[in-house]
């Protein structure tokens, strides 16, 4: 399950973008799992849906449940060092998680650019290849990539 691609974002499981909850036997000893989708009204839901579904017949759950759980809601912070690499090595810059107690960035060049590791960045464009991300411009290598906007 957690190795499941996103739709969006196939690079990256459903468990280390942190989409993927409990998984266990309901009250009625039904297998369930929680899904807690990157933002309300998600396009991808339906399809991660589905493949849950599929996993879960696959290994002999047929009456399994997908539950979709909203609250608490899903942020950046569930996105797992490994996810992060992975988002990077494939040209997509993950969020940026300020240490604790340290001020949020909110400057320009607060994202490195995953081509070059420059923080000569600016924002390109709000709208990015899915709803959840956003383009920056290097002006170091003059690329633009996609951000994983934190939410």
């Amino acid at each position: 399950m957690a190795a499941l691609p996103d739709p969006e974002l196939p690079v990256i499981g459903l468990g280390d973008l942190g989409v993927v909850g409990r998984v266990a036997p309901g009250a009625d000893g039904v297998l369930e799992v929680e899904i807690t989708p990157t933002y309300l009204g998600c396009p991808a839901l339906p399809e991660i849906t589905a493949a849950v579904r599929g996993i879960l017949t696959s290994c002999g759950h047929p009456d399994g449940r997908v539950r979709h759980v909203l609250t608490p809601p899903w942020t950046t912070d569930r996105i797992t060092p490994e996810g992060r690499r992975a988002l990077a090595a494939h040209g997509i810059a993950p969020p940026v998680t300020p240490a604790p107690d340290s001020p949020v960035p909110v400057a320009l060049g607060a994202v490195p650019c995953p081509h070059c590791g420059s923080r000569a960045t600016r924002p390109h464009s709000a709208f990015g290849p899915a709803r959840c991300q956003s383009v920056l411009w290097c002006t170091a290598c003059r690329e633009p990539f996609p951000h994983l906007t934190a939410l």
